[in-house]
């Protein structure tokens, strides 16, 4: 089997910052990345140390979402450009990975 070279990335948000959408959008309508799967965590917590958590009597969604996704290494630091002009500083994380894709442009 043949691997091709890719970069991951995770974005972490909350669902009480209303990006989801307009990220997504993005990501398939504009950027047209290669794959994107949406997480929603049970719990979390960023940098300012409020616990975002599901419990039976909080129906406040403000759950913890991460968005991933992989592409091609030039596709995605295209990608990342845009994405820091729109993210604060920790909410971005990537990697190098393989996946056994076929090449895309």
């Amino acid at each position: 089997m043949k691997y091709t070279q890719v970069t991951m990335v995770r974005i972490y948000l909350t669902e009480g910052e209303k990006r989801l959408k307009s990220l997504l959008t993005y990501l398939h309508d504009e950027s047209k990345v290669h794959g994107v799967t949406v997480f929603r965590g049970i719990s979390g917590f960023g940098k300012s140390g409020k616990m975002h958590s599901s419990t039976l009597m909080d129906m406040a969604f403000d759950l913890p979402l991460v968005i991933e996704f992989f592409d091609r290494p030039k596709r995605v630091q295209t990608v990342l450009i845009h994405l820091n002009t729109l993210l604060e500083p920790g909410h971005i994380v990537s990697w190098d990975a393989q996946a056994n894709i076929k090449a895309h442009g």
